[in-house]
């Protein structure tokens, strides 16, 4: 059984790629099918599945077919807390670094 570190650090996984919160920004505005992500992020198509399916499969992402269209959705809206929240780590640490190269 998967103890909630486990499932903490499949979650945090799955954002471990610039490709994959790239595509979760896209997302941050509304659903869109891989027909749409893909040249968006100038990405291959097999990139963006593999990318997707990592997403999916972390729960992170919701899908569905319409047709010959398979649309994406964030599954809770909370990831961009965590998003966010690396955001704002990141502009600290820039900021300290830029702060070091002046002195």
């Amino acid at each position: 059984m998967k103890t909630s570190a486990d499932l903490k650090a499949e979650i945090l996984v799955a954002l471990a790629h610039p490709n994959r919160i790239r595509i979760l920004e896209l997302l941050r505005k509304d659903v869109m099918c891989n027909c749409e992500l893909a040249p968006a992020l100038e990405l291959e198509q097999s990139n963006l599945s593999r990318h997707l399916k990592i997403l999916v499969q972390a729960g992170i992402l919701n899908s569905w077919k319409d047709g010959l269209r398979v649309n994406f959705k964030v599954a809770d809206d909370r990831i961009f807390k965590i998003l966010n929240v690396a955001a704002a780590i990141a502009r600290r640490e820039t900021e300290k670094k830029a702060e070091a190269l002046e002195a």
